[in-house]
């Protein structure tokens, strides 16, 4: 018995001495996973937002111009953001406004679902 015992633990010592091993290439793996990709410049350089009532001072925001006010709402008649039209604070607040009266006097439709 004693001599089966013996080489069921020197079966075992080599098993664990075999054991898998870090390879080369999970080693090159792990290093292009940590190193970053330099920024993509854009394919074409985008155009400066400005104000177009900055830019042109003969434009005025008035409730009584829908078809000026139109330019600043969606398909869905909300209001677009600064960010997507490019109007400056001042006039983005003066345009909210003329698009909120317009809307009670019936210049322009509150949702699609009111026809003209």
């Amino acid at each position: 018995m004693m001599a089966e015992e013996a080489k069921t633990t020197d079966e075992a010592k080599t098993e664990r001495a075999q054991a898998p091993q870090k390879t080369e290439r999970s080693r090159d793996s792990n290093q292009r996973s940590t190193e970053r990709r330099p920024p993509r410049r854009p394919r074409y350089p985008r155009r400066r937002k400005f104000c177009k009532f900055c830019a042109d001072a003969s434009l005025q925001i008035d409730h009584k111009n829908p078809d000026l006010l139109r330019q600043f709402i969606t398909d869905r008649y909300k209001i677009l953001p600064a960010r997507v039209t490019g109007t400056c604070a001042k006039h983005q607040r003066a345009l909210t406004m003329a698009v909120k009266r317009a809307r009670n006097l019936a210049l322009l439709p509150f949702t699609p679902l009111h026809h003209d």
